[in-house]
């Protein structure tokens, strides 16, 4: 399968990418033969998909994992390893998930660098919410949202709900601005994110991917509700009323806005009336597809870089206006980066 081809199933951030093995479990006798069925996969998938695949010697990387792997008591064990090779081939967007743990690179969090205020409202694990701020102005927290089953109808349940709190906030009331929050969002299942916020968006272009070269290679877009990636059943929601992309927009970022969040950002990249507003992103901007392993394991892999409409490329998200550690969510009026977007919103 070549690169243009796995690209084109790309679903969101996440899709499921099966390189076949038939492999008769009975056969696997022991925890060795296990291990080598495990990463003949991983490899497999790297040197097929990996978005640096052209930067490393496979097979001198693939005996130094192997002569490693000699030690491993058993198959669980082994799994250690994992950390090792894809910290070797920069793959720091990039895990094994099996039997609920992860394998791999470890992301370094300062968390020093939050507010008091963000970190007591992190660990609630916020969900979403749309609602209206001083009568005049909408304000959507968009958080991480993660799901297992890609399916068109299931990415519909999520995401309809979220778009019609939207849709409603929109019908109900008369708005001089709307705030879209992403602080909280580490990531997940972008399609519902985005479909929730069509309304805002409109029938665009809304994000691509690059390939190793930074070429586009395949753009998504937004039309009448529809997610379109160029599948045949894609994701979508049955949007009411008039879209609303010609309003003012403020989206706030922060350090641990990553992966799907980044790119939720990014979908307003190019934007009219539109303002970036707090710290810069987490920096991991690279389109990643599910590779399913062997023993039920999984692995988010990164194939491309994600960019804007207009085909650009940011490592990190830079805000317009910087803001630090002035979070309130008990108040939102009185948080720093509401403030400032509420002055956008009022700006001639």
């Amino acid at each position: 399968m070549d690169q243009s081809t796995i690209m084109t199933k790309l679903l969101g951030l996440i899709c499921v990418f099966c390189l076949t093995i038939n492999i008769n479990a009975q056969r696997i006798k022991t925890s060795k033969d296990s291990t080598k069925v495990f990463y003949d996969k991983v490899f497999k998938s790297l040197e097929v998909a990996y978005l640096h695949k052209k930067d490393f010697d496979w097979k001198k990387l693939k005996a130094e994992t192997f002569k490693n792997l000699e030690t491993a008591k058993d198959f669980k064990s082994s799994l250690k390893e994992l950390k090792v090779l894809l910290d070797k081939i920069g793959a720091d967007h990039s895990k094994v998930m099996y039997q609920g743990k992860n394998y791999g690179p470890t992301v370094d969090i300062q968390w020093e660098n939050f507010s008091d205020a963000w970190m007591i409202k992190f660990k609630t694990k916020p969900e979403f919410e749309a609602k209206v701020l001083d009568e005049k102005y909408g304000y959507i927290l968009m958080p991480n949202i993660s799901f297992d089953d890609f399916s068109s109808e299931n990415v519909h349940k999520i995401a309809q709900p979220l778009y019609d709190k939207i849709a409603q906030l929109k019908a109900n009331n008369k708005l001089e601005g709307w705030i879209v929050d992403l602080r909280f969002n580490t990531g997940g299942n972008l399609a519902p994110m985005l479909l929730a916020l069509y309304d805002l968006l409109g029938d665009n272009v809304v994000w691509g991917t690059l390939d190793g070269d930074k070429k586009l290679i395949n753009s998504t877009k937004l039309n009448k509700g529809v997610y379109d990636q160029g599948e045949k059943k894609p994701s979508y929601i049955k949007p009411s009323g008039e879209l609303i992309n010609k309003s003012k927009v403020a989206v706030i970022i922060g350090g641990l806005t990553a992966s799907s969040g980044e790119v939720t950002a990014l979908a307003f990249k190019g934007r009219p009336s539109t303002i970036f507003i707090g710290e810069k992103t987490l920096g991991k901007t690279t389109s990643n597809m599910v590779v399913t392993l062997p023993f039920d394991a999984r692995m988010p892999l990164s194939i491309g870089y994600d960019c804007d409409r207009n085909g650009n490329y940011y490592e990190q998200i830079i805000p317009d206006i910087a803001v630090s550690k002035q979070d309130n969510f008990d108040d939102l009026l009185q948080d720093k980066n509401i403030h400032e977007a509420i002055l956008f919103f009022n700006k001639k």
